[in-house]
């Protein structure tokens, strides 16, 4: 019972890390060869946790259907140290990348893919999860 317990709050603590995608808005339209802003927003919790990591891809999905963000991050924009911060009082710590949508870029639907990699808690439980966002590129 205690094992049942004891995952069961470790499951919490981990979901309670999950980070998230503010920017761009789902279906915003982005142009071929401009920046745009992902942010990569990760809520505060009562659990500490030491941020390692994001890895930010495009990829195409003009023409068949958006592959896995677990499974394909597409073209590396950013790939680099995180360090979310308050910034306004009501969005959770946040940080904003800009990066280039290359001009080569098949134009039509897309999608933002965010990998994301923390350690969480007082043993630094390794925790890596994906994130994608649908927009369209013209």
């Amino acid at each position: 019972m205690n094992s049942f317990v004891s995952l069961a709050l470790f499951v919490g603590a981990a979901l309670a890390q999950s980070a998230q995608i503010g920017l761009p808005a789902a279906g915003q339209q982005l142009s071929k060869g401009s920046d745009v802003v992902v942010q990569v927003q990760r809520p505060d919790t009562l659990t500490g946790s030491t941020e390692m990591a994001v890895a930010i891809g495009i990829s195409s999905c003009a023409t068949q259907a958006c592959p896995q963000s677990d499974e394909f991050m597409g073209t590396i924009l950013y790939s680099g140290p995180f360090k979310p911060e308050f910034h306004e009082g009501n969005l959770p710590p946040y940080q904003n990348f800009t990066v280039n949508v290359p001009p080569s870029f098949t134009a039509g639907n897309a999608q933002i893919n965010v990998a994301h990699a923390t350690l969480i808690g007082a043993s630094q439980y390794p925790l890596l999860e994906t994130l994608n966002r649908t927009v369209v590129v013209a």
